[in-house]
């Protein structure tokens, strides 16, 4: 069974930085496309970025130039490096490979 397990979440001022990690078990993970959601309060679910098993990205318009995504094949991980957080980042961040998601973790973006 895969599951997802991820880390870093936090409380974090305007401006400053937060790294996301999930750690993937089962074998699927270096030949699937993965991901990162988030779920503000009173909003939908929304995709913030996926990464190819090849390493190609897609980036909600909202985080780009500001959150890079990465994967280790060889340790089965995903992260989410966040720049720049702005208060409008604040949700709960969903790991996702296809038909699966982490626990979540909070982002809370605040002075």
């Amino acid at each position: 069974q895969v599951q997802l397990v991820e880390s870093g979440g936090g409380l974090v001022q305007p401006g400053g930085s937060l790294r996301l990690s999930c750690g993937v078990s089962g074998s699927i993970f270096r030949l699937a496309r993965v991901g990162w959601y988030r779920q503000a309060p009173g909003k939908q679910r929304e995709l913030v970025a996926t990464i190819t098993s090849g390493g190609s990205t897609n980036y909600t318009d909202s985080v780009k130039g500001r959150f890079t995504i990465s994967r280790d094949n060889a340790k089965n991980t995903v992260s989410l490096q966040m720049n720049s957080l702005k208060p409008e980042d604040t949700a709960v961040y969903y790991c996702w490979i296809p038909n699966i998601w982490g626990q979540g973790t909070q982002v809370t973006v605040s002075s």
